[in-house]
């Protein structure tokens, strides 16, 4: 027999549903006093340019504006997204989107060297930027066959250069024995093929890029855990400051950029306990270092300011 109250028992009762929310991040305005406006899944804030050295991206992808190919359609797509969603290790395009915006304008060539997906190349179609993007394995007709320590460019005659390189081991990106995806920055040789490999990556970035021109790096370091060690015993590797030292030889630090999101992962509880009893830190921001090459700018018909 149902007794009076009840109804407001099993209200009480009843789990909280999910909200969504917009990141508190002073470069996103608040919707209400108090607190952002929660937002569905399928939403996505619109784009703006992030004014402070803490970025947190509310999703992978951006809402672009472009419209739909018939191959898109074809291929089942109802909007157009940057790169795929479904590789491993995808660039968020937001962070493309940022620096692309600051630090060229439409006409210039980009480059990508490390393209996987080619989120990169994506953002270029949309803001109107010449977008190039190389890698060990192409994922796309529009991706070229190459090295990133061996470009098929000229010497300075590229505009900008974005790069997400691996950040150890822990994505096989292919099965090419150059990829090096495949050097660990925790090995026996204290990472010095991974680090050898990525400084030829740096020097051929600064043969291609015109003076007075930018680049950008995102990365994050690294920790593996001991196999068998005891609680907290591990490999830390500082890949941030030591590709950051690499190119500080190379060119000028404009800016270091912390970005984060608050993404599934990060939220499974299980994670976090897993950190505490064994005493490591779970990644939670990658760095994107952003870095100008020395001498004047010039652009593409020698002009120079």
């Amino acid at each position: 027999m149902a007794h009076e109250g009840d109804d407001d028992r099993k209200r009480q009762e009843r789990p909280a549903k999910k909200q969504y929310f917009a990141p508190r991040d002073p470069n996103v305005p608040r919707e209400r006093p108090g607190g952002p406006k929660p937002l569905r899944p399928s939403q996505r804030p619109k784009l703006g340019i992030f004014t402070t050295t803490l970025w947190e991206y509310p999703s992978q992808h951006y809402t672009s504006d472009r419209e739909l190919t018939a191959e898109d359609i074809a291929e089942g797509r109802t909007r157009f997204m940057q790169g795929d969603k479904h590789y491993v290790g995808a660039t968020p395009s937001w962070v493309i989107w940022q620096v692309l915006m600051r630090y060229t304008k439409p006409g210039d060539l980009v480059v990508d060297p490390m393209c996987g997906s080619g989120t990169t190349l994506d953002v270029c179609h949309d803001l109107k930027r010449k977008g190039r993007g190389f890698d060990l394995n192409p994922q796309r007709r529009e991706i070229e066959l190459a090295d990133a320590r061996r470009l098929p460019l000229p010497d300075r005659g590229v505009d900008f250069v974005f790069v997400d390189p691996p950040y150890s081991t822990h994505v096989d990106y292919s099965d090419d024995p150059r990829c090096i995806g495949k050097l660990d920055a925790g090995g026996d040789d204290g990472g010095r093929s991974y680090y050898e490999a990525m400084d030829r990556v740096i020097g051929e970035i600064d043969r291609v890029l015109r003076p007075g021109r930018h680049m950008a790096l995102y990365v994050s370091d690294s920790w593996r855990r001991t196999r068998g060690g005891a609680r907290g015993e591990g490999v830390f590797m500082p890949i941030g400051f030591e590709l950051f030292g690499m190119m500080s030889r190379r060119f000028e630090p404009c800016d270091i950029v912390a970005v984060t999101r608050h993404n599934a992962k990060l939220g499974k509880g299980n994670w976090h306990k897993a950190a505490e009893e064994q005493n490591f830190f779970l990644r939670g921001f990658n760095y994107l270092f952003i870095m100008r090459k020395p001498g004047p700018w010039r652009d593409a018909e020698g002009g120079e300011r």
